[in-house]
């Protein structure tokens, strides 16, 4: 079988082989910036996958001994757009992490944004005569899903069960040795543009790394911004990046919605570079150290010192104040969270018996966003951290982290997805989906 069911396969024993050698890379790449953290693993035994049916990536017993990041070249929108330059940044970050850890590392998990996300919901069900549920019972009725049309030049990036009903019984996290007569699956399917996938394959190969494990951005901030409970009763998770905004939804511990806005940061830095004509380098300097979107009556008499060497003095020593800075950024800002917005309302968030939403991400930074953001999105939006990762240089531990920190807890305890089971090729569920699995055959 070679197409991706048989491919994703591979990459689960890839990366469990890179487990037991007890080094793996992460690899976030970024329009803002491309991060690269190396884990090494304290013993196999500890990572055995979970009991359940998807169980939720947790602490594990791993540390970071290796990390780096450098600035993001060649991606826009979190897409891959100059092949040379992202490869020399991806070669960059990963050779300074080998170098802080002391080890050279061939496997490499990755998470990426952008490609235009969409999710699916798919049920299936299968009978079972009053036996005990076994492992090729799951995968039947994994099987039995009916795969929607998703496409031309769209694949499936995850596709995870997310409820198992058993008779009468719903709310099941891992069906196996409970016996019954009917068993059900509900099923989330995120597809994605595959042009952005294969240029993604192509440059970590160019970059001589073996590729052993894929994932969402948006999904993996929200593992690593969401607390437990968030997780369990209901959030979203709105990963503000510099190229474009992911957001997920998860419930009972899964991720079960996910879309993206193509904004972030970079066009706030843009609209600053536009209206105070100076470099994008000096617009977002003065967005980090004197950015906001709150002005107060102060603002008009704090004066920023704009700074340039065009050789035009009067033009180099001009001054803006901050609430000018402010009114250039407000209303990007406020037009990048109306468009979350109705992405919420299209996705059902309403819904929900909780409506925490969680802000991470570079762009969650700019002051006064926790006092905007309410007013558009809801009452209940918070700003998240990731969570704590031993080893975790300081200086990696701010939101702006929240995907590559969610990426090691990806690595250490995925998911359980599709492809963990022995589905027969002649039981797929349906073609389309058979030829929507295709892809990898020709990247690998």
């Amino acid at each position: 079988m070679t197409d991706l069911y048989s491919q994703q396969r591979a990459m689960r024993s890839m990366r469990e082989a890179a487990m037991q050698r007890g080094v793996i890379a992460i690899l976030d790449i970024g329009s803002a910036k491309i991060a690269c953290l190396i884990l090494r693993f304290d013993g196999p035994e500890q990572f055995r996958d979970s009991d359940g049916v998807g169980g939720m990536a947790g602490q594990s017993a791993f540390r970071v001994i290796g990390a780096a990041t450098t600035r993001s070249r060649g991606v826009r929108f979190g897409e891959i757009d100059a092949m040379q330059e992202t490869e020399r940044a991806i070669r960059t970050a990963v050779q300074a992490a080998q170098k802080m850890a002391n080890i050279r590392v061939d496997h490499v998990i990755t998470c990426f944004s952008g490609a235009n996300p969409r999710s699916y919901g798919l049920a299936g069900a299968v009978e079972l005569n009053n036996s005990a549920v076994r492992e090729d019972d799951v995968a039947r009725v994994l099987a039995s899903c009916d795969m929607p049309d998703i496409g031309e030049g769209r694949e499936v990036l995850h596709a995870q069960p997310v409820n198992f009903a058993l008779d009468h019984r719903s709310g099941l996290g891992d069906p196996r040795g409970q016996i019954g007569n009917r068993l059900a699956v509900d099923m989330h399917v995120l597809t994605v543009d595959s042009t952005v996938i294969q240029n993604l394959l192509y440059c970590i190969k160019r970059c001589d790394l073996e590729l052993a494990g894929l994932a969402s951005s948006a999904y993996v901030s929200g593992i690593s911004a969401l607390v437990e409970d968030e997780q369990e009763l209901g959030a979203a998770c709105i990963d503000l990046g510099g190229g474009s905004t992911g957001l997920s939804i998860f419930m009972k511990k899964h991720m079960i919605y996910t879309d993206s806005v193509r904004l972030g940061g970079d066009h706030v830095t843009s609209d600053i570079s536009k209206g105070l004509q100076v470099p994008l380098s000096t617009a977002e300097r003065i967005k980090t150290f004197y950015g906001g979107v709150v002005a107060t009556g102060m603002d008009d008499r704090e004066m920023i010192e704009i700074g340039g060497d065009t050789g035009d003095w009067e033009h180099d020593r001009r001054t803006v104040s901050r609430a000018e800075l402010i009114g250039i950024m407000r209303p990007r800002v406020e037009e990048i969270l109306e468009e979350v917005r109705s992405c919420l309302d299209a996705s059902g968030f309403e819904h929900l018996p909780s409506q925490q939403i969680v802000l991470t991400g570079g762009g969650s930074q700019i002051p006064g966003l926790d006092g905007l953001a309410p007013k558009i999105l809801g009452q209940q939006v918070r700003i998240g951290r990731p969570l704590r990762v031993q080893g975790l240089p300081q200086a990696a531990t701010g939101a702006g982290f929240a995907s590559s920190v969610g990426l090691c807890l990806f690595a250490a305890h995925p998911q359980d997805e599709w492809w963990d089971f022995d589905i027969p090729a002649e039981s797929y569920p349906a073609r389309s989906l058979r030829r929507a699995f295709k892809w990898f055959k020709d990247n690998w």
